[in-house]
Formats: C-alpha cells, structure tokens, sequence
C-alpha cells in the first residue's frame, strides 16, 4: 500500500502503526530507523526525504511522564506500605525504571516522526529558514542525476 495520505482507516490510527512499528509514514513499508534511535536518511521504498523530522527531547519526555512518573510513586508507596530493605527496590524498583523508560523510547519517536509527516509540522515562523537550510544541504550534497 504506497499511499501519499493516511489510509481510509484513519490518519490517528495510520500514525500509530507507523509510530509502533518503525514504519515510513509515507508508505507504511519502509523502515525509519537505520539503529534504535537513529533514523534512516530517506525511505528505501518511496525514498521520502527524512529531514523533517525532528522530534528532539520529546521521545525521553514522554517516556519520562509515562513510565518514570507513575512508578516512581509505586515505588514511594511501596516503601511507605512496606518499608523493604534497600535490595529489594535495587532489584525491582531500578529496572522497572530503567527498562521502562529506555524501551518505549524508539516506538515514541517514531510516533513523534509519523505525527510530523502526517500533520505536515513545523515549528511556527521557521518555513523560510527551512528552505535555506534545505537549499544549502543540496548545494552540498547534490543528488545523483542532478548534473
């Protein structure tokens, strides 16, 4: 399915495979990571030009209000029912935290990136700035055929 807009199923429900599953929100095929956190450069399949993305510190935000937030008070309370000793929040506690918040983090970004395409986002007052810098990376990086 090599669709230019969200299928017919809805563009919340598009963003959200897309996002879930690493997939070029263009297309719905292609990867859109080349490493965990790391985006490709451009589809393989519909070669959609990533350098729009930028999702910056929202991955680890939300990945801290999900996930840090709520289990840091299970802990506190837990602590305060309980009073275990110190080993036990060690081997609970701390990998709940950290595994919690690292995991999520590649399924967030590219639901970041999949809302972005979708949405045609951009940060408010920056269009001209984006076409200079766009036109200066393919001054620098000429594509191949463009001679």
């Amino acid at each position: 399915m090599s669709l230019n807009v969200a299928p017919s199923d809805g563009k919340f429900a598009w963003i959200l495979k897309c996002g879930w599953k690493g997939l070029c929100p263009r297309c719905g095929q292609g990867r859109m990571f080349r490493k965990w956190l790391k985006l490709t450069d451009q589809c393989p399949v519909c070669a959609l030009d990533y350098s729009f993305a930028a999702p910056d510190d929202g991955p680890a935000f939300f990945s801290l209000c999900i996930v840090a937030f709520p289990l840091t008070f299970v802990a506190v309370w837990i602590q305060a029912a309980l009073d275990p000793p110190f080993w036990v929040h060690l081997v609970t506690s701390l990998p709940l935290l950290v595994f919690g918040c690292i995991f999520p983090l590649q399924p967030i970004k590219g639901w970041l990136v999949a809302s972005q395409f979708a949405n045609d986002a951009q940060e408010a007052g920056t269009e001209k700035l984006w076409a200079q810098l766009n036109a200066s990376a393919k001054k620098l990086r000429p594509e191949v055929g463009d001679e």
